[in-house]
């Protein structure tokens, strides 16, 4: 029985390391989703404004990589911020722990007070975890912090580049391969269906019913196209 659990617990994956590998994979398909909506709106509005493929094609690609390094450079900076701050208070706290070992021993205990244990559990726990390793111990209860799997702004914005290219392709390929009379009508309805599935997969991954999301997500699409063929087709013409 010992020996089943044991090996039950090597093989489950530790906690932190699944809600950072869920929030990364959350974050993909927005990325995703902004990529589709952005280039569809693009691609849609130029299509309205003339049946060339050169145009369609050169500003579909412009809005690609426009996104992609806006999208990466954006997260390159929220996360190193995010990664700063960690670090900061990663560094006051290993300092408080050198300084005042007594005190921060007894803000350990509070804290496991408050989650409900008594007093002489809650020392229990906080000398065992602090024989440990002590730093850990008050990062993760005090801060939430784990020091060893801080966030990484070179994935986040690899991640989101890479993301955001892969929704924007769906749209500018959709775009481009059928006949002029078609292309609207097709990008349309890859681009809805798409969406409707980014707005599942994010539904699911956050723990909540699909339906909503995936409405939200299709009717802002959608009204994206609508409004962007509305001036393409309005500027185009003014225009010629």
């Amino acid at each position: 029985m010992t020996v089943d659990h044991e090996h039950q617990h090597r093989g489950e994956p530790h906690t932190g390391s699944l809600a950072n590998r869920l929030n990364w994979l959350r974050a993909g398909v927005l990325g995703a989703n902004d990529g589709i909506v952005s280039t569809a709106g693009i691609v849609v509005g130029v299509a309205a404004a003339t049946a060339d493929r050169g145009p369609i094609f050169t500003a579909g690609v412009a809005g690609l990589a426009a996104g992609a390094v806006s999208m990466a450079l954006g997260e390159y900076v929220s996360v190193s911020t995010q990664r700063d701050t960690e670090r900061a208070l990663l560094a006051k706290e290993e300092r408080e722990l050198l300084e005042q070992p007594q005190a921060e021993f007894d803000e350990l205990v509070g804290l496991y007070e408050a989650k409900g244990l008594t007093h002489e559990t809650a020392c229990r726990v906080a000398r065992e975890l602090s024989d440990h390793d002590a730093f850990e111990a008050h990062a993760d209860a005090e801060l939430g912090i784990d020091p060893h799997e801080l966030t990484n702004p070179w994935q986040a914005a690899f991640s989101s580049a890479v993301s955001f290219t892969a929704g924007a392709l769906l749209p500018l390929i959709a775009i481009l391969a059928p006949p002029a009379s078609w292309r609207i009508p097709v990008t349309f309805i890859v681009v809805i269906a798409a969406l409707a599935l980014t707005g599942a997969v994010g539904a699911t991954l956050g723990g909540s019913r699909p339906w909503r999301p995936m409405l939200r997500v299709v009717i802002g699409g959608a009204l994206a196209m609508i409004v962007t063929f509305a001036i393409g087709r309005l500027v185009g013409h003014t225009v010629a």
